[in-house]
């Protein structure tokens, strides 16, 4: 079978690379052509566009970069027509892959997609395009297949492939993970900004900005390869690349720009402190069409205020102090944490989420393929 996979930031990239393997075990002769990144094209296949060139954030963002979008659009539907896939697998990347999906479908291909775009959060009417365009649609959320329920689409609930990752890693200890970064023995506080240059630069900075008042800890920042050296390197703070699940089995406490990171860290038991700013006119516009209490994936998932939000004016250097000394010192507040961290868990199912959506992928294009004769 041929597999066209559209993967536009660093976690679909890890999705997806997981989805690949998967297919492969059921289908040892898979071919493979994709948006994505460094861990997919590891798989194989042909890596057409690197997520890297792909990630626009924010509007004001998005409309100084229309023209490169616009382009990227007329190549993709160029590249599906030539390859011709017996599937489309779309990874997360709303803006972009609902947009593709419409095409494909048009093109008489067959659609799935991987990662449901938060059409729960805003835009909902973007769920009449879901069902029109799209055969197969895994969610990883569990509140999502119950989204789709109520507008009549039946949505597969997969778990979250997170839990995949954490059961297939080696763990580093302390020793070591202190030893191969040239960290203190200080305990550490995890600050994850981000995957992004322009979140970065708008978050970190702030983050660290607490860090002098924290001098029995060691600050640590978990960088992306995605994001220039140069970025990090206007920060005091130590940087580990790669590395964000073993920095947070071993850190104390966080602060997490919002994202499926709030996510990482509640897995990983960590009291946390989500930070986030963007412009002022993006701010703005989202509060007009997003209609969601919440953030962070934690606090959406259990559906109530678990880890505190620091959002624009909040996210201020005092707001972090308190926030972050009251995770620190505050035993009590930690065991509430952690009792919710194990609510959350329970409430995203078991692992296996790639093995899966290879499953349902499988079986969709099985009975296509016999419904054909």
């Amino acid at each position: 079978m041929k597999y066209y996979l559209i993967a536009g930031e660093a976690s679909g990239d890890l999705h997806g690379a997981n989805l690949m393997k998967a297919i492969l075990r059921n289908d040892p002769q898979a071919e493979f052509r994709f948006w994505g990144g460094d861990k997919m094209k590891a798989v194989g296949g042909t890596l057409v566009k690197h997520y890297r060139d792909l990630a626009f954030m924010g509007i004001a963002e998005v409309i100084m970069n229309l023209r490169t979008i616009r382009k990227n659009f007329s190549f993709c539907k160029k590249e599906l027509l030539g390859f011709s896939p017996d599937v489309v697998v779309l990874i997360d990347y709303p803006g972009f892959n609902l947009r593709m999906a419409e095409f494909a479908h048009k093109k008489g291909m067959k659609v799935v997609f991987y990662i449901s775009p938060t059409i729960w959060a805003w835009k909902q009417s973007r769920v009449y395009k879901v069902k029109k365009y799209v055969d197969k649609m895994m969610v990883i959320l569990p509140f999502e297949k119950e989204f789709y329920a109520r507008f009549g689409y039946r949505a597969d609930f997969i778990g979250h492939p997170l839990l995949d990752e954490l059961a297939d890693e080696k763990p580093v200890t302390r020793k070591e993970f202190l030893k191969i970064n040239g960290l203190s023995d200080k305990p550490i506080v995890a600050v994850l900004p981000g995957s992004r240059t322009q979140e970065v630069k708008n978050i970190l900075p702030k983050m660290l900005a607490v860090a002098p008042q924290f001098s029995g800890y060691q600050f640590v920042v978990a960088g992306v390869r995605s994001v220039t050296e140069a970025t990090y390197q206007r920060v005091d703070a130590p940087v580990v690349f790669d590395q964000v699940h073993a920095l947070l089995r071993h850190a104390g406490a966080a602060l997490v720009a919002s994202g499926t990171a709030t996510l990482e860290t509640a897995l990983f038991n960590v009291p946390q402190v989500v930070c986030y700013k963007t412009s002022p006119i993006t701010y703005w516009v989202a509060r007009l069409l997003v209609h969601i209490k919440f953030i962070s994936l934690v606090n959406l998932i259990l559906d109530k205020e678990v880890v505190k939000e620091l959002i624009q004016q909040e996210f201020s250097e005092e707001n972090i102090s308190v926030e972050l000394h009251g995770l620190l010192e505050d035993n009590n507040r930690r065991k509430q944490i952690a009792a919710e961290y194990a609510l959350l868990r329970t409430k995203l199912g078991s692992s296996g989420a790639s093995e899966k959506a290879a499953a349902v992928i499988d079986g969709f294009l099985k009975n296509y393929l016999e419904s054909r004769f």
